[in-house]
């Protein structure tokens, strides 16, 4: 058979005309492309054979010819047989299928046909005069033609292990939309960002036209602003990461190993450098954070070393320093 109509349109083979009506009602205004600006092209597809199910079905002689030998049918296929009378007034007056000629009408003019039995066209969309379109000049005219807002930004705080591994962020979001009578009604919407190893703080990610629609206007774009949360262990410097290490005099003197958990769970460790002089940094290469463009090329690891110094001595302890370090060339 083709295209199943009675599935695009979810009635049933038995379905009346207001089952009809009350299916292509719901459906054309859910797949109309001037209401989806996102997905646009699989919304027209959708609308345009939604409508041609319609078409085809709200009308008894092309239903009839459909429901008994298919969509090939009303293209004029010469292999089927003419569909058989309606009644006994209507035998004398009916053609054969290589006679009746199937017109597939224009989505919109269905669309259009449609409401003007039960609303003004310009009130579909909340627009005067104009009929909604499925090409840039519908979708201009839908929007009221007017000037675009700006856009409306809003923060997307990231923690650096987001930025680092890459994550999937849901956002919820509430706007102003016009109902299928042009009237405002609010609507939520869950929004998914897909957060790329290697982000940086104010990287944008923008959602065309998911602002409020006003009245005359295109609805502005929304865009999503990458915030980096601070993290208590590391700091982040273009693709490299830098981690302060404090150690004691001692220490600075005799050297010892320190251990790092990355942004990824692993354990690090730091072998103890003999002698830790301020200001010291040590670079690890490959452990910083992934490049955006080629997550498989890491920045370094800077590790910095802050001495703590004593803030005071004994006597016995500043002699035992002076015996054990007099002799010792800086």
């Amino acid at each position: 058979m083709g295209v199943d109509y009675y599935n695009v349109l979810k009635v049933g083979r038995d379905a009346g005309e207001d089952d009809l009506r009350k299916a292509y009602k719901r459906l054309a205004m859910k797949w109309h492309p001037d209401k989806n600006p996102v997905n646009h092209e699989e919304a027209e597809a959708k609308f345009k054979l939604v409508s041609e199910a319609y078409d085809v079905l709200i009308d008894p002689r092309r239903r009839q010819i459909y429901d008994l030998h298919g969509e090939e049918a009303l293209k004029g296929a010469p292999d089927f047989p003419p569909p058989p009378a309606r009644s006994p007034s209507s035998a004398g007056s009916r053609s054969d299928s290589s006679s009746f000629r199937f017109d597939r009408r224009n989505a919109d003019e269905v669309f259009a046909d449609f409401f003007s039995d039960h609303l003004s066209r310009s009130r579909v969309f909340g627009e005067k005069g104009h009929r909604a379109g499925s090409g840039k000049e519908g979708r201009s005219r839908e929007n009221g033609g007017g000037k675009k807002p700006p856009p409306v930004e809003s923060k997307l705080p990231c923690s650096l292990e987001e930025l680092y591994k890459g994550a999937r962020k849901k956002m919820r979001i509430s706007r102003v939309v016009p109902d299928e009578f042009g009237k405002p009604k609010t609507v939520e919407e869950t929004l998914k960002i897909d957060i790329l190893p290697g982000w940086k703080k104010g990287t944008k990610i923008t959602f065309p036209e998911k602002g409020n629609h006003e009245p005359g206007a295109t609805p502005p774009d929304l865009i999503f602003v990458v915030d980096e949360k601070p993290h208590p262990v590391f700091k982040r410097e273009g693709n490299d990461l830098v981690v302060v290490q404090t150690v004691t005099l001692l220490e600075a003197l005799t050297g010892k190993t320190h251990n790092l958990t990355t942004l990824d769970g692993r354990n690090l460790d730091i072998q103890g450098i003999d002698i830790i002089r301020p200001g010291h940094e040590v670079v690890i290469p490959n452990e910083g954070m992934p490049h955006s463009k080629d997550p498989s090329k890491k920045g370094n690891l800077k590790v910095r070393f802050d001495i703590k110094f004593p803030l005071q001595l004994t006597g016995d302890q500043k002699s035992d320093l002076t015996r054990v370090l007099g002799g010792v060339e800086s």
